[in-house]
């Protein structure tokens, strides 16, 4: 995870997302997140506190396509069928499945909602638009919902420290300004696209607060 990060890697992990009838394949969304974290470091250690614990859920997932039911978690779909049938997710209080796959990806999912909305500001910003922001915003609208008082509060000191706009575009690998902004524009969809198929699928089946 360690490569420099290029904005096109996102994209191609985030195309192969999805198949035909929209189901969205674990292996895809796991590289995309990958990718995405390669992005979080390239910037310090600002976006640690996030980027450590995906990385943890990451490992937990890969855990579950490698493992001898690896076929059950092709899918995000098939995942959730499984685990449900199987009684392999703690609904309502912690217990004897706290890695479940349900639950693991339900982070990665809203950590997820929190990035695509920072990029889809950076993507619209101007020179004296402001990162710290931007990020806070998009934290606000998002994780800041899942978190005590506490991360919010630490959260919120980070962002003042993150790096300025250029920066940003800079550790992006995609060109100047205008071809990150293209590509941003080209890349976003599809992350909306499988973040939004994702929220359905756990709002259908109650898992959206899963403890």
């Amino acid at each position: 995870m360690s490569e420099t990060f290029r904005l096109q890697k996102v994209l191609d992990a985030f195309r192969s997302c999805l198949s035909e009838n929209k189901e969205v394949y674990v292996k895809y969304y796991i590289e995309g997140w990958q990718d995405l974290v390669s992005f979080m470091n390239s910037l310090g250690n600002v976006f640690s506190f996030i980027s450590n614990d995906v990385v943890s859920k990451i490992k937990i997932m890969e855990n579950f396509l490698s493992g001898e039911n690896g076929s059950h978690y092709v899918t995000i779909q098939s995942m959730v069928k499984y685990e449900l049938e199987n009684d392999l997710v703690d609904l309502t209080k912690r217990g004897n499945h706290p890695e479940s796959g349900c639950r693991t990806l339900l982070r990665l999912h809203r950590a997820l909602h929190w990035l695509e909305l920072f990029l889809e500001r950076l993507r619209t910003s101007t020179e004296d638009s402001k990162t710290s922001v931007m990020c806070s915003e998009a934290y606000n609208e998002s994780l800041a919902h899942h978190h005590p008082w506490l991360i919010r509060k630490t959260v919120g000191v980070a962002f003042c420290v993150i790096p300025g706009r250029d920066a940003f575009f800079e550790v992006m690998n995609a060109g100047d300004h205008t071809q990150v902004v293209a590509l941003l524009g080209e890349s976003l969809p599809l992350v909306s696209e499988v973040y939004q198929i994702t929220e359905a699928l756990y709002a259908k089946n109650n898992l959206l607060e899963l403890p």
